[in-house]
């Protein structure tokens, strides 16, 4: 069966020794689309779009550190604990989505602090930019052929020819595709009805949808964890877990706001 092979060079653009990579590229991308897309939502709900600039500062450092001390203490503990300094190397990859989501979230909780903006109605919003952003972040990985999946003879598999001659479940395309259907369904849920009204709602919906396929799809990927062996899951799918419980609790036990967004609280956030 012949199947696609992929082999793009990971830099996207070289000139005069600067190098652009993909991964760089899409992840900046990432960015971009999800504060436009914050940028709308602020618009349509009448709020100060300037305060935005801090909460993507706040979002980036959070994510960036979050995502990389997630990476080393639960991927890879024994060795980052043997070179502490290594830490710092974010250069040579690694960086894991579960820390990156609760740095997000801590860099949200220290802008809702700012502003008194409530913290579950931001928690939705950014939820839906999030989703899209997850989608970019997916791509490079795709780009790097790293997040491998495993052999299948499956007619979609994928040689990732940097890797090795063998046909691979594109997990990345996977979890991208997943998660930019996510957003759709977000978008589509935060126009076409009332459930932005409960705040935690849309938050919680992301949490269950996100993390439920993260749980199903890290069945077909290679381990990427260390110490990973002969665990039943991995660490991918036990870290999932707690996401998807706080979601499941988000969906059926948030109540419809009894204090709506007011003109004093939007005045906060300048």
């Amino acid at each position: 069966m012949n199947h696609l092979i992929w082999n793009i060079d990971p830099v996207l653009i070289s000139f005069m020794g600067l190098k652009v990579h993909w991964y760089g590229a899409l992840f900046a991308t990432a960015i971009i689309c999800g504060f436009q897309t914050m940028k709308w939502i602020y618009k349509r709900e009448n709020l100060d779009v300037e305060s935005l600039d801090n909460l993507l500062v706040y979002c980036v450092i959070g994510i960036i550190v979050g995502a990389r001390l997630a990476h080393c203490f639960f991927y890879d503990p024994s060795y980052y604990l043997s070179h502490p300094l290594k830490i710092l190397a974010i250069w040579e990859g690694g960086l894991a989505s579960h820390g990156g989501g609760l740095g997000a979230i801590l860099a949200l909780f220290y802008y809702h602090k700012k502003t008194s903006l409530p913290f579950l109605f931001l928690l939705d919003r950014l939820a839906i930019a999030t989703a899209i952003f997850g989608f970019f972040v997916r791509m490079a990985n795709f780009m790097n052929s790293e997040i491998l999946g495993l052999p299948t003879d499956k007619p979609w598999a994928i040689i990732f020819e940097r890797i090795d001659n063998l046909p691979r479940h594109p997990a990345q395309l996977y979890e991208a595709f997943a998660y930019l259907a996510i957003f759709l369904l977000l978008i589509a849920l935060y126009k076409g009805t009332k459930l932005k009204q409960r705040f935690g709602v849309l938050f919680g919906i992301f949490l269950c949808l996100v993390f439920s396929a993260r749980f199903m799809i890290e069945f077909i990927k290679v381990k990427q964890a260390a110490y990973a062996g002969d665990f039943i899951f991995s660490t991918g799918q036990l870290l999932s877990i707690p996401f998807l419980l706080v979601g499941i609790g988000l969906v059926f036990f948030a109540k419809p706001s009894q204090q709506p967004i007011t003109q004093k609280t939007k005045a906060k956030a300048k």
